[in-house]
């Protein structure tokens, strides 16, 4: 599917202009600058260098105070302690950091993470009984409870005080916990909406040492887990996410935990990690252990404070990790050929198949493929527990959340973000849930939104690409949400030499423009090009820049997005 190009307009002339004289930089820069809402000198600096000392007071935290009073209480007295989390990154980073620094205070407490396949998500009556059976009265939960109305119920029943740390979207009632600690509650004026699971659990960390005047560096040991976190659950890097993951990274190229070290070990990772190293190298790692079979392999590795066992941990599951990649390409096979043999399936604005043996643990990965590949909402279920159970995934500008809260009463549960869902169903109710999912997408997403777009920052000449303008560019970094790489446009490049194909479907040439020296060019999944590349004629080129380093060699590389060849 081709996708269409998308310009960002100039913007200001006059700040984009002050700008560029006041940092001594490329004018299209300052323009990319502008546009991310760096209009000074001072915001330029706060942007390049963000400091730790600039994140918000964790107290501006609707109940913050009272959650910090209650677990005073609990250190206190030596109350048994529970720290849950969900299964994914996000959860078992938040469990990790939870439980390494609370066991700084006391030896009462342990953790407890659901298993995906027996229990699902979320707050489980199992783990509510586990920690009555072992004696816990108080369960803080990361990264999850924002919506267990019941779960919280049933705990209080049985005299077990909640704390609930999440960042996901709250239902019409909130659970009855000691205090419940989400930016996203509509009566929290929390400045900052968009942390992770891990993110709200470094802020209660950061509340307990300001209260009691311990020195942040108790806390802030544990700011490489909140990057890691923040990077996979694709959380806007924006604001406290943008100082977060600023210092995260610096903290995971010096001084990892143990944990994240030996993954990185076993990754192969010899190399400076930047987010997008986060993102496709450790998170799928971390990720793997709750996919092929318990999440708490994955907290093991993160808490480990021996070298030997950090190692032992990461290569399990490294083993992990390449049985989901099998498992997830053959599902993804099958859910391709599924739509590819259905007219009607073919033909719809959305996608949702199901099978029965597909693993509950690679579903959420076959719906992301299968949205990249049709380029609309996706959800993909399986069969677990005597119901349905998907995950659905959509594309930019489409409010996912929404279009499920119209089949809200189809569904036993559902929960999530505006591009990412998980749901649950009765086995009876899919055919109704599949034609009224489609119904509403249909009658509310504008087409353009279902062929993807390229947005484009600037345009310039290869000529301004030189080793002040990429060591500025580099400094924007960490790039993610809110923050992208950003995407360049140049007309009249011609190629030079003959391209080639790598691997199997990507592209390697190289390219130049009049009075410009040449560039090594890849250009990943566009092998499709290399029959249509003119020699001698111009063409135009969407790219990001980026520093290839083989053998030891660093040398300018741009990552081609797409090609477009004038007739």
């Amino acid at each position: 599917m081709e996708k269409r190009w998308v310009q960002a307009v100039q913007g200001n002339k006059e700040i984009i202009d002050s700008l560029a004289q006041q940092l001594n930089i490329d004018r299209s820069l300052a323009q990319i600058l502008v546009h991310r809402g760096v209009t000074s000198f001072d915001e330029a600096r706060d942007f390049f260098r963000p400091q730790l000392s600039d994140l918000h007071d964790p107290f501006l935290m609707k109940d913050m105070d009272k959650a910090i009073d209650r677990i005073d209480r609990a250190l206190a007295t030596q109350e048994p302690i529970l720290i849950y989390g969900d299964y994914d990154v996000d959860g078992t980073t938040s469990v990790a950091l939870a439980y390494s620094f609370f066991k700084h205070f006391t030896e009462n407490i342990t953790y407890y993470i659901p298993d995906r396949h027996k229990e699902g998500y979320g707050i489980s009556t199992q783990g509510i009984d586990y920690a009555k059976e072992h004696g816990y009265t108080l369960i803080i939960a990361l990264d999850c409870g924002i919506k267990s109305v019941d779960k919280v119920s049933y705990a209080q029943s049985l005299g077990i005080d909640f704390i609930i740390c999440d960042h996901h979207l709250p239902g019409d009632e909130l659970p009855a916990a000691v205090a419940v600690l989400d930016p996203k509650r509509n009566d929290c004026t929390y400045p900052f909406k968009e942390l992770a699971g891990c993110g709200i659990g470094f802020k209660l960390a950061q509340a307990y040492c300001l209260r009691h005047h311990i020195p942040a560096e108790k806390y802030e040991q544990y700011i490489d887990l909140v990057m890691v976190s923040a990077a996979a659950d694709i959380v806007p890097i924006l604001d406290e996410n943008r100082i977060l993951a600023y210092h995260g990274l610096l903290k995971l190229n010096s001084k990892p935990c143990m944990g994240l070290k030996a993954l990185m070990q076993s990754a192969g990772g010899d190399k400076v990690f930047t987010l997008t190293d986060v993102v496709f190298t450790l998170a799928p790692r971390i990720n793997a252990a709750g996919r092929m079979d318990h999440a708490s392999e994955a907290v093991k590795m993160l808490i480990c404070d021996e070298d030997g066992e950090a190692l032992e941990q990461s290569s399990f599951i490294n083993l992990h990790n390449t049985e989901r990649k099998t498992t997830d390409q053959l599902t993804t096979a099958a859910a391709l050929a599924m739509i590819g043999d259905c007219e009607i399936l073919m033909n719809r604005k959305t996608t949702v198949v199901y099978n029965q043996s597909w693993n509950k643990g690679v579903i959420g990965i076959v719906a992301s493929r299968l949205t990249e590949t049709y380029y609309r909402p996706t959800i993909v279920l399986t069969h677990s527990n005597g119901f349905l159970t998907g995950s659905a995934r959509s594309v930019p500008g489409f409010d996912l959340y929404e279009a499920l809260l119209s089949c809200a009463d189809l569904l036993e549960q559902f929960g999530g973000h505006k591009f990412a869902a998980g749901l649950t169903m009765k086995p009876e109710n899919m055919q109704i849930f599949s034609d009224r999912f489609e119904r509403v997408v249909a009658d509310s997403i504008p087409e353009h939104l279902l062929r993807p777009e390229i947005n484009i920052d600037a345009e310039i000449s290869l000529s301004q690409i030189e080793g002040k303008f990429q060591r500025i560019l580099a400094q924007m970094a960490p790039f993610g949400p809110g923050n992208l790489a950003p995407v360049f446009v140049s007309h009249q490049v011609y190629c030079v030499g003959i391209p080639y194909i790598v691997g199997s479907k990507h592209l390697k040439l190289t390219i130049k423009q009049e009075n410009s020296i040449t560039f090594d060019c890849i250009a990943f999944n566009q092998s499709d090009y290399l029959k249509d590349l003119p020699q001698h004629k111009p063409f135009s080129v969407c790219y990001t820049i980026e520093e290839n380093v083989w053998k030891e060699q660093r040398r300018l590389q741009l990552n081609i997005k797409a090609i477009r060849i004038e007739n």
